[in-house]
């Protein structure tokens, strides 16, 4: 599939790895719908102009999942959605018992899987009933998804059990989602990212953050957003990326 003139929706677009790429599709060519929660979501869609839109949206909300994917829509045109690439997440990080015995709170850890694995889901559904109504193209490929994991979903580290368990759970779905929507033309590839630098990593503290660069075989730094845009790029123009979790971290494996 091609970028230019096609139209995909990003989540999580207002910043990090969704802002980068609705920036690198948008310099190939395509249009952009950018769905976010952060109201900055509107001051980057008009930065990159009229190729773009913003919808104001939670993952986890079919109404406003389902609102995003119209306006993607309207934006295609007789080509309609292209393809989705879902950054939308969150981290979280709880000891199962803390330093003074008491259990870890079940709903951050069920809010942490509603939004990272059930928004997921919701998004993939929504994107994959709309794409299947496309015009196949000579490969006979009418869309692409492409969801965010993370390396937490293989190198768990303490404290991480909802975050890891909510990546894993992208993982496991990305194989039999692109089994069962082959027969639509429909791919579906996920990322698994190690540490990047984006708001997420503003959330540490800075000897952490250098700490977690220089674990990094190589190169010893954080990654780009647009290292992660470019592979998207990649992907989808690449047809027989298909079903399979890309590691891009530089070849870390955390402790």
């Amino acid at each position: 599939m091609q970028v230019k003139d096609r139209t995909f929706l990003i989540t999580g677009a207002a910043s990090g790895l969704g802002a980068a790429t609705a920036e690198r599709l948008v310099a190939g060519g395509g249009h952009v719908v950018l769905c976010d929660l952060n109201d900055a979501v509107e001051a980057h869609a008009a930065k990159l102009g009229q190729v773009a839109r913003a919808v104001r949206g939670d993952v986890t909300s079919a109404a406003d999942m389902q609102r995003a994917v119209d306006v993607s829509l309207e934006l295609g045109g007789e080509q309609g959605l292209a393809g989705v690439v879902h950054c939308a997440g969150v981290v979280s990080v709880a000891k199962l018992v803390d330093r003074e015995g008491n259990p870890a709170d079940l709903e951050a850890y069920a809010r942490t899987v509603q939004i990272n694995l059930v928004g997921t889901f919701n998004v993939m559904r929504l994107a994959a009933a709309a794409m299947a109504k496309n015009l196949a193209n000579a490969d006979g490929e009418r869309g692409v998804i492409i969801n965010t994991a993370s390396i937490a979903a293989f190198d768990g580290q303490v404290g991480q059990c909802a975050y890891s368990a909510s990546k894993a759970g992208v993982v496991g779905m990305s194989l039999p989602a692109a089994r069962e929507l082959s027969r639509h033309g429909v791919r579906v590839m996920a990322i698994a990212p190690g540490v990047f630098q984006t708001p997420m990593m503003s959330e540490i503290p800075d000897e952490a953050a250098k700490a977690l660069a220089a674990s990094v075989p190589f190169p010893k730094r954080l990654g780009e957003p647009d290292e992660f845009a470019r592979l998207v790029e990649h992907i989808i123009t690449n047809v027989m990326l298909n079903g399979e979790v890309i590691r891009l971290d530089g070849g870390i494996r955390m402790q």
